[in-house]
């Protein structure tokens, strides 16, 4: 399995999160790291009025792009290549039953009942707040649904709304929404949706993850459970893996590390670990990395973890390499991605990753590399953040695809009533639980478990063997 071909569930849970329900095993040739030793990304900066603008530019459902799939017109892609299991075509003259509704979609024919109507938030535009594949991504997926049973029979027409990071801009999506009829709203990125506005007008939310404190207890359905669930999960690592009794943590000091922070000090509390953690800058030098490696490792901890992202990945793996330093270390989903890895090469050695899985050849990972599939032809990429759109909206399909094999009329409120009944299909790709409300301190939450990947001797990210499916539960405040 190469980098590029790495399922992230969740790509971005520090921020924001979701993608394994596959094997165990891991690739014969690499040893993974050792266990004492034997991941949706780090979260971004909370938005701030003052720092964004207050427009909300709401796409009129048209197709400016069509390489992004978007969704007035019910756009074709090519379907995956293989079978899906439960199609045997072998057989000459027995009837063939069709595959189960979680089973895949690739076999669907083109959605051709009505269609339902679908809003998306999404933050764009803003430094620091721009998240346009979690937007363009979902399109390419539903063009792939559409083309292959939409939801439940139904083609699936999208309605963008993008907001830039503000209440104002927010509850303008929200007013924009609703105003125009739409079924249910997907929050892609949106930092704070108009909850209260979908509410009175009776309109289904559903989210690829819950971003603030105040999205765990809000009116709506998230796939995945967020920053809290990855910091419950990388506990889970320190106990279940580890066996740690003591964590050294590096990680920025702003509003949405510290946010990171809280969260994984509040789970290894509750798992009986002591932890030393160790704040810097936004952005820091090499120097000033391998400072915060050697000040959290001095004291001889059994793990490290770094809330750091993007060049802080690449900073912090450098910096424990340059150091010498061979105690176990576990980052997000987005220190995952090629964009780091292709940058520090070995310097991963011994490091985790939250929130990501193995790739597998399971008719489930076939479909999602060819919803994410740009056409260029370099591979699917599910290092991103848009593959937690995929998850969403593919996640949601599972779900109308058994309401339609039931008998049952496909709408965003049945959806949800199945969501909250624990007897939905495992999520998208991986099949991880999925019932909201589980947990009763965040109702919101639909998913507490995530797979848990590590860098391998070949330079790929492969499965943690036996950490295909983490939960989170046992560590929650």
């Amino acid at each position: 399995m190469t980098r590029t071909t790495a399922l992230v569930i969740a790509v971005a849970m520090t921020f924001t999160a979701a993608c394994g329900g596959g094997d165990d095993a891991a690739p014969e040739t690499t040893a993974a790291p050792a266990a004492s030793p034997t991941t949706a990304a780090a979260e971004p900066d909370d938005a701030t009025d003052d720092a964004v603008t207050d427009d909300a530019v709401s796409d009129e459902g048209t197709n400016d792009d069509p390489a992004n799939g978007a969704t007035d017109e019910v756009a074709g892609d090519d379907p995956p290549t293989e079978e899906p299991a439960g199609d045997d075509s072998s057989t000459d003259d027995s009837p063939v039953a069709d595959p189960e509704p979680a089973d895949g979609f690739s076999w669907r024919a083109p959605a051709d009942g009505e269609p339902i109507l679908i809003g998306m938030v999404n933050t764009e535009g803003v430094p620091g707040l721009d998240f346009p594949e979690m937007r363009t991504d979902l399109d390419r997926a539903v063009a792939y649904l559409n083309d292959h049973g939409g939801l439940g029979g139904r083609p699936i027409v999208m309605e963008h709304c993008r907001a830039a990071g503000s209440p104002d801009s927010s509850q303008e999506c929200a007013q924009s929404l609703t105003g125009k009829g739409v079924d249910m709203v997907l929050l892609g990125l949106d930092i704070f949706p108009g909850y209260t506005t979908f509410s009175a007008a009776g309109v289904p939310v559903f989210g690829a993850l819950p971003i603030l404190r105040s999205d765990y207890s809000a009116d709506a359905q998230f796939v995945t459970g967020g920053n809290l669930t990855t910091m419950g999960v990388i506990a889970a690592i320190a106990v279940e893996h580890i066996g740690a009794q003591s964590v050294g943590i590096v990680s920025a000091d702003n509003i949405g590390a510290n946010t990171s922070e809280t969260d994984l000090t509040n789970a290894l509390t509750a798992a009986g670990i002591d932890y030393v953690s160790i704040k810097g800058g936004d952005n820091e030098t090499d120097a000033g990395f391998q400072a915060l490696i050697r000040e959290a490792a001095a004291g001889d901890p059994d793990l490290l973890v770094s809330l750091y992202s993007d060049a802080g990945c690449i900073g912090a793996m450098r910096g424990r390499a340059l150091l010498g330093i061979d105690t176990p270390a576990i980052s997000t989903a987005i220190c995952a991605g090629s964009d780091v890895l292709d940058v520090v090469g070995d310097d991963a050695a011994g490091w985790m990753f939250v929130g990501v899985g193995e790739s597998d050849d399971s008719m489930a990972s076939i479909e999602f590399e060819a919803m994410l599939d740009d056409g260029s032809g370099d591979g699917a990429s599910g290092a991103g953040l848009g593959a937690l759109a995929v998850t969403m909206i593919g996640t949601l399909a599972r779900v109308a695809n058994m309401l339609a094999a039931d008998g049952v009329a496909v709408d965003g409120d049945a959806i949800a009533a199945v969501m909250a009944s624990g007897d939905a299909p495992g999520s998208f790709p991986n099949g991880e639980t999925i019932h909201c409300g589980v947990v009763a301190a965040f109702p919101s939450v639909c998913g507490f478990s995530l797979p848990v990947g590590y860098y391998t001797d070949d330079g790929d990210v492969a499965t943690l063997p036996g950490f295909d499916s983490v939960s989170a539960i046992d560590y929650l405040p």
